[in-house]
């Protein structure tokens, strides 16, 4: 009798959860009590929600703090995510039976009343992982490739990051250039949920063929390289913005739109909308972060090998002075601050004190894979090259591993 009725107050937990937690079992036999749950109440946490307020229709306070402490061994529920499912089952006379809550996608928070009192656990799952290959061939932008590919935006940004120090996509894309890769895929329950790591890319332009392997590293750094071992990864980004398109060039005599006369513009334009994530060219030093007369909001860093990198005409700051940032970091927004007609980015580079074009000034190199790792990276480029489709090949979805 306590098996069935056990069972009896999952089931319906199974079927007034969403979709994605349908992964409930019962608990063991022996421990469960022999109640029948006659009631069952369900939803998502709404913004601002506490457990007390979500439950203070089945629960009184002091079984929400009963429930609070069974389960705190698991998981805190002070803490609930916004939209995050839950599922409740009391008996007749209102005491708490089960109560179920999704974490995340991959993690469940289950309580359930024995003879001894209230029980937690933390169910788990795995995503089921496949690798499909996509290809690609520009026509307006990489964004509208990768989605006549049948694939999603993020899949278009994973892959612009891989080439970001080789390619600079808002300005040296063309029809015709094009792209093949081998991308893990994570589901649930046969449903894509995400993807994972790309284990392989090319990138073809005209003639040139840019190829990426994905090789994580003893100490467990990955990152991509190119089949030789040389790293993809650079000392500087070729773009300090990830989308959008060059409005004005490094010039010595440039007609200034608003000063009315020709005078040096020794920086690149990225026009793009007001707000756009700009960020850190490479590693280094905030020397200011402010007000910088005709240029606006300005950041200014300081790198290694005698360069420096400027910001101009941000409409926010995200670093201050004297702060150290990261390589592709977020340190402001683009606007249209100072001396500026429009939103753009100004972005100047400087070598040992002098303004070079940052377009084509030549960046010192990263280190390659060590001798010591060699061998290894050669097994997983050939594995992983050999993931590749033939060109021209049309794209397949992904095969369970």
């Amino acid at each position: 009798m306590k098996r069935v009725l056990a069972v009896g107050i999952f089931a319906l937990l199974l079927l007034v959860l969403p979709t994605g937690l349908l992964h409930l079992e019962a608990p063991p036999a022996a421990a469960a009590v022999a109640v029948a749950p006659s009631s069952v109440a369900r939803g998502t946490v709404p913004r601002a929600a506490t457990l007390a307020r979500l439950l203070a229709g089945s629960l009184s306070p002091q079984q929400v703090q009963q429930l609070v402490e069974a389960a705190r061994p698991v998981h805190d529920l002070a803490r609930l995510g916004v939209g995050q499912p839950w599922a409740l089952a009391t008996s007749a006379d209102g005491a708490l039976l089960a109560f179920s809550y999704g974490i995340d996608e991959l993690r469940t928070l289950r309580v359930v009343r024995e003879d001894l009192g209230l029980r937690s656990e933390l169910h788990e799952r795995r995503y089921e992982t496949g690798v499909a290959t996509v290809t690609g061939e520009i026509r307006s932008s990489l964004f509208e490739a990768v989605t006549a590919a049948g694939e999603q935006d993020q899949l278009a940004l994973d892959l612009a990051e891989i080439f970001a120090w080789d390619v600079d996509f808002n300005t040296e894309i063309q029809k015709g250039d094009g792209f093949r890769l081998a991308v893990e895929k994570l589901s649930l329950d046969g449903r894509f949920v995400r993807y994972g790591r790309i284990l392989a890319a090319e990138f073809r332009r005209g003639e040139r063929a840019l190829q990426a392997v994905r090789f994580d590293r003893a100490g467990g750094e990955g990152g991509f390289y190119a089949p030789d071992g040389a790293p993809l990864r650079k000392a500087f980004l070729r773009s300090p913005l990830k989308f959008s398109r060059i409005s004005s060039g490094f010039s010595r005599a440039r007609f200034h739109p608003i000063l009315g006369k020709y005078t040096p513009h020794l920086g690149v334009d990225y026009a793009a909308p007001t707000g756009t994530p700009v960020q850190a060219a490479s590693t280094g030093l905030v020397v200011s972060a402010g007000w910088m007369g005709g240029y606006g909001n300005t950041v200014k860093l300081r790198h290694a090998n005698g360069f420096e990198t400027l910001y101009g005409h941000l409409s926010r700051l995200d670093v201050r002075a004297g702060q150290r940032v990261a390589q592709g970091q977020r340190i402001g927004a683009v606007g249209s601050t100072g001396l500026s007609t429009g939103p753009h980015l100004d972005y100047r580079m400087l070598r040992d004190g002098a303004f070079v074009n940052p377009l084509r000034v030549q960046l010192p190199p990263a280190e390659p894979v060590p001798a010591a790792e060699r061998e290894a990276f050669e097994a997983v480029a050939r594995h992983a090259l050999a993931l590749l489709p033939a060109a021209g090949a049309p794209s397949t979805q992904a095969a369970s591993r």
